[in-house]
């Protein structure tokens, strides 16, 4: 299981233009997510203008229903320069590959809980490191796309653009610039690599716990 929680608004509220469009998951059982915080938020940027379009649905791991979910929203989307999705890193990872020429934000963090993890048929992976940063890195996990984890920038064995360790593997950094540079943002390589706080988890689970 998950813990997802909101980032904090000051966190959000810089990611946000009237060139944003909000995609809000409304959960799933595998994850504790909260769904009315999320959509009443998202639905808050809307009526203020401070987004230009909002959807909430289901499942949007699954592309094929997103899909469907967004046909009546797409004329929003193509004028937005960026996504803010409210949803685990999963959800995050597949709308990043669907819209691969905008920026995806997360407006969510996710943290572990012990126990039955779920399962998707997806090849994407959300690592559950808390602090989320697939804004920053195009919306490839460098902590599950890499197999050392690397959040610094590739290791010195890659070769070809393939993984020294998994030889049928594409290198996730490789992917990384490749994403960044598609979207004219290989500057966001540039920033200093940010330590991620790993005791949010467990605050996130004392919150959740306390809340039942």
């Amino acid at each position: 299981m998950l813990i997802t929680e909101l980032k904090q608004k000051e966190d959000i509220m810089p990611l946000i233009s009237a060139k944003t469009f909000v995609i809000c998951c409304e959960g799933c059982k595998e994850v504790y997510f909260p769904a009315d915080e999320a959509a009443e938020f998202s639905d808050e940027l809307t009526k203020s203008a401070t987004a230009n379009g909002t959807v909430v649905t289901e499942y949007i791991c699954n592309p094929e229903h997103l899909q469907l979910q967004l046909e009546k929203h797409m004329g929003k989307v193509d004028e937005a320069g960026t996504l803010l999705v409210f949803s685990c890193g999963v959800g995050v990872q597949t709308i990043a590959e669907m819209f691969a020429d905008k920026k995806v934000f997360a407006a969510c963090d996710t943290h572990p809980l012990p126990g039955h993890q779920g399962v998707t048929p997806l090849e994407y992976d959300c690592g559950q490191c808390g602090e989320c940063h697939l804004g920053e890195t195009g919306g490839i996990c460098p902590i599950t796309a890499c197999s050392k984890s690397l959040v610094n920038g590739q290791c010195g064995g890659t070769k070809n653009g393939m993984c020294e360790v998994d030889k049928d593997m594409e290198c996730g950094w490789e992917r990384i610039y490749r994403r960044l540079e598609k979207q004219k943002r290989l500057d966001a390589m540039l920033h200093p690599v940010k330590v991620r706080d790993f005791t949010a988890g467990e605050r996130a689970a004392k919150s959740m716990t306390t809340k039942d």
